[in-house]
């Protein structure tokens, strides 16, 4: 009788045999093999693998069948055991244990992107298309990137992907229709947030979310483009557009105080901001910056200093107020990015808009027109552009967001304070 040992060595042998035969191509020796292996020790899981496999490729669906139940029954760990039986009985049309074998796998682990896979063709074939494609959306988050995939996943996945935006249009189509007429009988009615809220939900549009990069006050309202009527006080700022603008063209006739609005240091990583860095193709002229007025350039515009004091500027030491000429030269695109802090929004006046200019707030895209401001909720994602072959400028200023009270405010400007003297610096919390 052999000892353990001895059977392990036995079978260790008998392994590197068949890794011979198949790199031979000797598949008629293959069979004998495993059958010698199995014959010391009836669960060998590798053995059982390769045994399984090479009866699907040559059609044996029964004696694979075996071979992967036997997986199962004994250890049933992996979720690649579940989706070789499953394979099988999808071979042998038994839609029922094929979906507990899928059950068994994802049990095991429900990320596992080949079984979900399987699960997805398995409703689409039954013809449960509002479970396909639930099963389809999540094949999709499982896997990421399509670039960091193996290649012989991406097919699947991009079936999936093609699956649920099909899915979505005709979804999306038949709510259009059907709420025709409840669309009509409200027609005077704003419902622009709830039509963009079905368009998030049939994948029409995006869904975009405040994400401050360094302060997130919570429950403030998120809110792309803020109502007009609660600003009140741009009608003087509106009213003196021209004479603002004029004020701006004197300064830039002088070509004195103008920077670059996006300067990381040479040893900085600047992911989006790579073309723009260090760049006169996006400059500002500041007149508050990190909190405080730049006094040679406030002097140039005494108007438009004496209206930015009128505004419920943000008072955070070392940080705001802000507010500034943001010039945009030709052909020039700011990426898409996120602001630092939602406790103030941001102001734009515009005063030189050539055809081509843009601005888009998550789904909201505008254009400017001089003399019309608006205030946006910079924490979400946001980008502009000027296509056209002229200078685009726009005076940017930020404010208190109207929704936090005076005691949060003092609150919030005492806690700049403090976080300055923690750190014996001041943070870079730009617009």
């Amino acid at each position: 009788m052999q000892t353990d040992a001895a059977r392990q060595e036995e079978i260790a042998r008998l392994e590197g045999e068949v890794t011979v035969a198949a790199q031979a191509g000797r598949n008629d020796l293959l069979l004998p093999l495993f059958t010698r292996i199995l014959g010391i020790d009836p669960n060998h899981l590798a053995t059982l693998t390769a045994l399984g496999k090479y009866a699907f490729r040559n059609d044996d669906l029964g004696s694979a069948l075996t071979a992967f139940q036997r997986i199962v029954d004994v250890d049933g760990s992996d979720p690649q055991q579940w989706v070789n039986l499953a394979l099988v009985h999808r071979s042998r049309k038994d839609e029922s244990a094929e979906e507990a074998a899928i059950k068994g796998a994802l049990t095991t682990d429900p990320s596992d992107l080949l079984a979900l896979v399987l699960r997805a063709n398995l409703l689409e074939r039954q013809g449960k298309m509002h479970r396909a494609a639930g099963a389809y959306a999540a094949v999709a988050t499982v896997a990421g990137p399509l670039e960091r995939l193996h290649p012989d996943l991406r097919p699947a996945v991009l079936q999936a992907i093609g699956f649920k935006e099909n899915y979505d249009r005709k979804f999306g189509a038949f709510l259009d229709d059907y709420l025709s007429g409840q669309y009509k009988q409200n027609s005077g009615e704003n419902l622009k947030r709830f039509s963009d809220a079905v368009d998030i939900m049939v994948g029409r549009k995006r869904r975009y979310d405040a994400q401050p990069a360094v302060f997130y006050y919570p429950n403030l309202a998120q809110i792309e483009f803020f109502d007009r009527a609660l600003f009140p006080w741009l009608d003087q700022i509106e009213a003196a557009t021209d004479a603002i603008r004029e004020e701006f063209l004197n300064v830039l006739r002088l070509e004195e105080g103008f920077a670059p609005y996006i300067t990381y240091p040479p040893d900085a990583p600047v992911n989006q901001w790579a073309d723009l860095n260090n760049s006169p193709q996006w400059s500002a002229f500041h007149l508050y910056k990190d909190g405080s007025v730049l006094a040679d350039n406030a002097a140039k515009c005494p108007l438009t200093l004496s209206l930015l004091g009128q505004v419920p500027q943000p008072v955070q030491a070392g940080r705001t107020p802000a507010a500034m000429f943001s010039l945009l030269k030709p052909k020039t695109r700011i990426p898409p990015h996120t602001g630092v802090s939602n406790v103030r929004l941001v102001t734009h006046v515009p005063l030189i808009i050539p055809p081509g200019c843009g601005f888009r707030v998550g789904n909201d895209v505008r254009e400017w027109v001089p003399g019309k401001a608006w205030v946006f909720d910079d924490t979400i994602n946001h980008e502009a552009w000027n296509d056209s072959d002229k200078l685009r400028v726009v005076l940017i200023f930020d404010i208190w967001h109207p929704h936090l009270s005076e005691a949060e405010r003092a609150m919030i400007t005492a806690l700049a304070i403090g976080m300055n003297q923690f750190s014996a610096d001041s943070a870079d919390f730009a617009l």
